[in-house]
């Protein structure tokens, strides 16, 4: 049973029913409230308490699917590698890694955990400025599928390494398009003013060096031109000026075969328009189609994000003369997308009750001693008294991976959902272990 929920739709922002309405992951339940597939988002708050994150594997096996078949769909030879950084926990790995997908990966630590999740370093692609020495042995010693070099100094330590390894390396050089992906500033990286990727202009005589260093086999091309892309035209301005690259390399002798896309499809966090699989097939299809290449795409964001919420229970409301305070016992260690990158988040209550109250404006701040601990400002939502339970929507990728433990709050516990089934995935931290590896020097005793 479904309930009713007439939310007139606030000025601005969408309203509670619509955010529901929006996301078919999600139901309010006129007896149990807010439910993910198929479970009790309450039942899941009452065992393991709040703040919690609870994921959803049921959308993650979708979204892959859907992603798949739009560009098989169009006709393209891709590989899709999921971008580890969005969410690294080795269940979440897990069910991409049994759906098929591979893992795009920035760090040794991530390609551990993708291994540990069952991901074969042939479906593995390594990106990132700054690998150190360790890790590029290691991808070596452990054939990875391909190493995303990211400028000239890089191209020649990666050369010294696996030729003194007598190992050979397979490579692609990742081009910085001076593409602005029109996101937000701390998260575009396709721009000439970024840390990232080989200026556009010194590609192709990177390329033909890489070609005559010992121990490197290059393949292709990569590009990535930032976070949360919102529409089309950036995609196709980046990818005709690779697709022009890789015209230039094969007429000066060279075998490209590979072309990486990277990732950065956006997600509706507000309801608002964005692109889909289907047309962003269309784009890699219109640039690449008569190129007879292997496609790599790397989503991250897209596939995990809207499968994972936040729980958070009221602490207070602080009512002041012209301001009401919805005070949470989730913060910004939790969730920091909000102060670091001003991000909108719908929030949800979990009541049915709460869910077809009057709204009111309301600030929802969490505990921290911040001023940026603030999760949303000016939102329109019912009065929410103590211990009332919220969902802040579309947590599942950079919320727990980012996560810290400021202010001596300990890591959220966090659960998975299958259908009408569901398991904790993590324990709550205790307090005790915040301590636990810290060391008093003898004379402090």
């Amino acid at each position: 049973m479904t309930a009713n929920i007439p939310n007139p739709p606030p000025p601005d922002d969408p309203s509670i029913a619509e955010l529901i309405a929006a996301r078919p992951q999600l139901a309010m339940h006129a007896m149990d409230g807010l439910m993910l597939d198929g479970v009790a988002l309450n039942a899941i708050a009452d065992a393991l308490g709040t703040p919690t994150w609870v994921y959803s594997a049921a959308t993650m096996r979708e979204r892959l699917g859907n992603l798949a078949a739009a560009l098989r769909g169009a006709g393209l030879n891709a590989q899709i590698r999921y971008a580890v950084k969005a969410n690294d926990h080795l269940a979440v790995l897990r069910v991409f890694a049994h759906a098929g997908a591979g893992a795009d990966v920035v760090s040794e630590g991530e390609f551990l955990r993708a291994r540990q999740a069952g991901i074969p370093p042939s479906r593995i692609v390594f990106s990132g400025v700054g690998k150190s020495p360790a890790e590029l042995r290691l991808a070596i010693t452990e054939e990875i599928g391909q190493i995303n070099v990211e400028s000239a100094e890089e191209l020649h330590a990666l050369s010294a390494i696996a030729a003194g390894m007598g190992r050979t390396a397979r490579i692609a050089l990742r081009v910085n398009p001076d593409v602005d992906a029109g996101t937000h500033s701390k998260i575009t990286t396709g721009r000439a003013d970024n840390k990232f990727g080989i200026p556009y202009r010194q590609t192709a005589a990177l390329y033909t060096t890489a070609a005559a260093l010992p121990g490197l086999h290059p393949v292709g091309l990569a590009v990535h031109i930032g976070s949360q892309v919102m529409s089309l035209p950036p995609y196709r301005a980046a990818y005709d000026r690779v697709a022009g690259l890789v015209r230039d390399l094969r007429a000066a002798g060279h075998t490209v075969s590979t072309i990486d896309c990277g990732g950065g499809l956006g997600i509706a966090y507000r309801n608002e328009p964005t692109t889909s699989p289907t047309a962003l097939a269309g784009a890699l299809r219109a640039a690449f189609q008569d190129l007879d290449v292997e496609l790599i795409v790397e989503p991250g964001r897209w596939l995990v994000g809207p499968a994972g919420v936040l729980l958070a229970s009221v602490i207070l409301v602080k009512q002041d003369q012209d301001a009401r305070f919805v005070v949470l016992d989730a913060a910004m260690n939790d969730l920091i997308r909000p102060a670091m990158y001003e991000a909108w988040h719908g929030i949800v209550p979990l009541s049915p009750v709460d869910a077809v109250a009057e709204v009111a404006r309301a600030d929802v701040v969490g505990p921290v001693c911040e001023s940026a601990d603030t999760f949303a400002r000016n939102r329109l939502l019912p009065p929410l008294v103590a211990d009332a339970r919220v969902a802040i929507l579309d947590a599942g990728a950079y919320g727990a991976v980012m996560s810290s433990t400021y202010n001596a709050r300990p890591l959220a516990a966090a659960a998975m959902v299958d259908g009408e089934r569901w398991s904790m995935i993590r324990d709550r931290q205790p307090h005790a272990a915040l301590w636990r590896n810290e060391r008093v020097p003898e004379w402090l005793a």
